[in-house]
């Protein structure tokens, strides 16, 4: 008869998930993810076959907990231009800015590299540009262009403050967004 789990899958993965954000992908080990979550590293092999599949599962959990947090985004903020920028900047809180410039980065190489990490990023990709498309246009067509140049915008926004640092991150970003919200809605 099998034993029940006594630390469930999530709890592990969001364990391991600060670990990683410490040792990076290449970095974790059974031994560490071990001490990390209160686990043995052989009842870690049980779970998850092996690292690549730790890391994938730790990242694939990591992905599920920004989805949900896009979707409740999506349901509160308003739908308004403003409305779009608040939902990302309520996805990228001004504490979290320079972990997400400096070890997001790690994580996001081993994204692009896993093809299962690729495929659940893009599917992030398309509803977050989809929840800011309709903040920004009716028309379906211009919803999806509007959409993900926005979220490109946001993301090398964050990219660039993490270079230049001129101010916080928190107003770098929403300014930059605010410019070009005035200028495409300018264009329209």
């Amino acid at each position: 008869m099998p034993r029940h789990k006594m630390i469930s899958d999530e709890q592990v993965l969001d364990d391991l998930f600060d670990l990683i954000l410490e040792t990076g992908p290449d970095g974790l080990t059974f031994a560490l993810c071990a001490r990390a979550c209160g686990l043995s590293p052989a009842t870690l092999v049980q779970r998850y076959g092996n690292r690549q599949g730790l890391v994938e599962a730790v990242l694939l959990r990591a992905w599920d907990r920004l989805q949900a947090e896009t979707e409740a985004a999506d349901i509160e903020e308003a739908v308004t231009p403003q409305g779009a920028i608040d939902l990302l900047m309520r996805l990228m809180p001004p504490e979290a800015a320079e972990h997400n410039a400096a070890d997001g980065l790690l994580l996001l190489r081993e994204d692009i590299r896993n093809p299962n990490l690729r495929a659940r990023g893009a599917n992030w990709g398309r509803t977050l540009a989809c929840a800011l498309g309709r903040r920004l246009s009716s028309d379906q067509h211009e919803a999806e262009r509007l959409g993900w140049q926005m979220a490109a915008l946001w993301q090398g926004a964050h990219t660039w403050w993490a270079f230049t640092r001129h101010g916080e991150a928190e107003h770098a970003i929403r300014r930059m967004l605010e410019e070009w919200l005035a200028f495409t809605h300018a264009e329209i």
